[in-house]
């Protein structure tokens, strides 16, 4: 999945062994919460030992607001009948699947004011994470990787040069980035491989990003420059320059416009390509503030060597002054596919989406992270959403998969039904500090999926996963 995914493991590792390991980090990451709140809680002495204890230097430079994060997390996934075609060379015939991930990634950032509100500030982070346990070709194989995440430096002018609060915001290095809902830019980091934390996704930042921001009152102005965080040797060294648009009228509408422009060493269709984007997300009655209503719209083109576009639509209806305020929305997206009897390459580059919410912008928590991606796709989904306390998000979400040109899928393919897919999921934030999110899915495969791969075998998915944020 590549922002902010326990059934169905294998023989390779047992339930306990599962179990042990997750209660094992909870209970000593529960300790060191509870350690801290306690010393937090107990009002220091009122004396000369206790005061000059809290005066004690921390080595950083003075007159700098420094501000330390800490987040982690720990995942565990296992698979039934879900990777592999029917015939697999397994003497047991087992198609099942299981591994773990994990991640930490400490960060300190700090600003200092220049007066006027006007501020320098910057971060810094590293990520550690690891992939284990026997997991499958397509997440990788064992590894484990460390290395600068976050390493940048900015200008903000606060009031001082206008009553737009931070009218200039310029910031340089490796950074964060995105645009919207993160449809087609978001992910600055490449994942899985050699790196581990194929789900966990824990490298969002560009190995460069140069950004200007310019925000007067309800406008945005951004342009930028982009080089992704890719993993060495395997991926295109994708670079990216743009400009961006959104306008804000109001609490409850944000429309806006981009242009891209995409480089690539090996990849020719995507050198030299230009993207054009439109979105709008809103509520837009005021006597109706619980409907609400996504469009977004994305074009690519390249000359020769590429034209395609994508888009999506979706109305969600809330009810907000009900118990446990259900939302029910619907979502039409379309990704264009390549037509095998032209030269030319009609297929839609998916970019680098991000994860928005489920389901955003990584479709189905099978099709979406495993097998399919943002192009030759067009998907429907219904999904049902209920908050039975402030600390417990749940829900359901149906997919239902096909494709837009069966042909590009494999020779001999003329079903355009790829899957059925349903997902279940729980996130529950147990205090400040700890979320538990759990994820049971099942899907079917259509006839499509027959027909490549001579797959007949529905799926089945689970997933638990610990997250620690400070």
């Amino acid at each position: 999945m590549q922002a902010v995914r326990p059934f169905g493991l294998s023989r390779r590792l047992r339930s306990s062994e599962v179990s042990s390991c997750l209660l094992i980090l909870g209970t000593l990451l529960l300790a060191s919460a509870r350690e801290a709140r306690a010393q937090d809680s107990v009002p220091a002495p009122d004396s000369t030992a206790a005061k000059a204890a809290e005066e004690r230097p921390t080595g950083l430079p003075k007159g700098v607001q420094w501000t330390f994060n800490l987040d982690a997390g720990l995942g565990a996934f296992g698979f039934g009948n879900s990777l592999y075609t029917n015939v697999r060379p397994d003497p047991s015939g087992d198609l099942s699947d299981n591994w773990f991930e994990s991640y930490v990634k400490p960060a300190l950032s700090g600003s200092i004011d220049l007066g006027g509100g006007s501020e320098l500030y910057g971060k810094v982070s590293v990520v550690g994470e690891r992939t284990f346990a026997a997991p499958p070709p397509l997440v990788g194989t064992e590894a484990a990787s460390f290395g600068p995440e976050e390493l940048n430096i900015g200008w903000r002018s606060g009031t001082s040069i206008s009553s737009s609060e931070n009218l200039i915001d310029l910031n340089f290095g490796r950074a964060v980035y995105k645009i919207g809902h993160g449809m087609i830019l978001w992910d600055g980091g490449a994942e899985g491989g050699s790196r581990g934390g194929f789900w966990s996704n824990a490298r969002k930042a560009w190995a460069l990003a140069a950004v200007a921001r310019l925000q007067p009152k309800i406008h945005t102005f951004e342009a930028f420059y982009l080089n992704r965080n890719e993993i060495s040797g395997i991926a295109p060294n994708s670079r990216v320059w743009g400009a961006n648009y959104q306008i804000a009228p109001d609490d409850y509408t944000v429309i806006g416009a981009s242009y891209l422009h995409t480089l690539s060493d090996s990849n020719a269709a995507r050198n030299g390509m230009n993207v054009y984007n439109v979105r709008a997300y809103t509520a837009p009655l005021p006597m109706l503030r619980d409907l609400s209503i996504e469009a977004e719209y994305a074009y690519e083109d390249n000359g020769d060597l590429r034209k395609s576009n994508a888009w999506n639509v979706q109305v969600a209806y809330q009810l907000s002054k009900v118990d446990w305020a259900p939302k029910l929305s619907y979502r039409y997206a379309f990704f264009q596919g390549d037509d095998p009897a032209t030269s030319a390459d009609e297929s839609f580059d998916p970019l680098f989406p991000g994860f928005y919410d489920w389901g955003t912008w990584w479709q189905g928590e099978i099709a979406g992270e495993y097998f399919l991606s943002n192009s030759n796709l067009i998907s429907n989904q219904v999904r049902l959403s209920l908050t039975p306390s402030e600390k417990v998000g749940t829900g359901l979400i149906g997919y239902y998969f096909q494709l837009d040109q069966p042909g590009a899928l494999a020779p001999g393919v003329t079903s355009k039904d790829v899957v059925a897919e349903l997902d279940a999921y729980c996130d529950w934030k147990v205090n400040s500090n700890f979320t538990f999110s759990f994820i049971a899915a099942y899907a079917n495969p259509g006839a499509a999926v027959e027909q490549a791969f001579g797959r007949t075998e529905n799926f089945i998915y689970g997933m638990a996963y610990i997250s620690y944020s400070y």
